[in-house]
């Protein structure tokens, strides 16, 4: 009774000026939506169909003459294969060692001491005023990291902004009584930290890792500059050379050279076409899928990071 109650108010209380923003408030987000799922999907639909269908602007909503001639072309590459291992590993080992390194400094951050202020002006400085990178490359040379795996793990270690972020989290999320009682039953920061802090952290940790694990994943430029080995470079930096060879200036015998074995040069310039494509498939597909599945805990731990703290 009382349920068919409140159907029969609910009904009663909507208008037809209600009904008329739901309309519209519900055609304009759909439209949103097209927006920004129709580059994707053209993206994808473009990969697997022919360059002259390309090229004649018949790609609109299906593949046209499909072929897998440009993934053909990028998996029978020496280096992808290797270099796709190399970024899970960069990515995997970096993104838990930030995490470890971040949530470190946010939980000594987010308790007083003597010379706390400083201590987070020298973090903060470090956002907007760097050495540059001549500094940083002769630094990483001294210190015999030059050209080495594991230089690509652990550079770029922390973000200060996500630093703050995590700090803010732990000070408004997780009362400062539990270290009391903690301390009361014997813990110390260590016990206290990993038994208590980590597992009450869940939410700003699978953000982090989110944060962190596409900064690495997408991260080209380093390898650019500090890694001259191939067999050691990761896949954005490899893919990045796909395309610049397939593609910009290239002549015909390095078209030749990368698509390989005797084909014709239309066979040539036609994988060329194709592989731009194919590369954003292969370099973002991974990355959507772990957006997809962290979806939940954005808005949360976004916001965190306005919270006064």
């Amino acid at each position: 009774m009382a349920v068919a109650m409140k159907k029969h108010r609910n009904k009663i209380g909507r208008t037809y000026r209600d009904r008329i923003f739901d309309a519209i408030n519900l055609f304009v987000w759909l439209l949103i939506l097209l927006v920004i799922l129709y580059p994707l999907w053209l993206i994808v639909i473009a990969s697997v169909s022919s360059h002259e269908a390309i090229y004649a602007s018949q790609v609109w909503l299906w593949p046209v003459d499909f072929s897998l001639i440009g993934y053909e072309a990028i998996f029978n590459h020496s280096l992808l294969l290797r270099s796709y291992l190399n970024s899970i590993l960069y990515t995997t080992a970096g993104t838990a060692l930030s995490l470890i390194v971040t949530m470190m400094a946010s939980y000594a951050l987010s308790h007083k001491f003597s010379g706390k202020k400083f201590i987070s002006l020298y973090f903060i400085f470090t956002m907007f005023f760097t050495g540059g990178l001549v500094p940083q490359f002769l630094m990483n040379r001294q210190l015999g990291l030059y050209n080495t795996v594991t230089l690509m793990i652990i550079i770029n270690c922390v973000s200060v902004w996500n630093l703050m972020i995590a700090r803010t989290y732990i000070s408004s999320s997780i009362p400062h009584e539990l270290y009391e009682a903690a301390v009361v039953d014997g813990a110390g920061h260590f016990t206290y930290f990993f038994r208590v802090i980590l597992p009450l952290s869940g939410t700003i940790l699978a953000v982090l890792s989110v944060y962190y694990g596409v900064a690495r994943w997408n991260d080209y430029f380093t390898a650019l500059i500090y890694i001259r080995d191939d067999i050691k470079l990761p896949l954005m930096t490899v893919l990045r050379r796909l395309i610049v060879e397939a593609t910009a200036g290239t002549s015909l015998d390095a078209l030749m050279n990368f698509f390989g074995d005797g084909n014709q040069v239309s066979d040539a310039l036609r994988k060329a076409e194709v592989v731009k494509y194919c590369c954003i498939v292969i370099s973002t597909g991974p990355i959507i899928a772990l957006y997809l599945w962290m979806q939940k805990y954005f808005v949360k731990g976004v916001t965190i990071g306005s919270l006064k703290g």
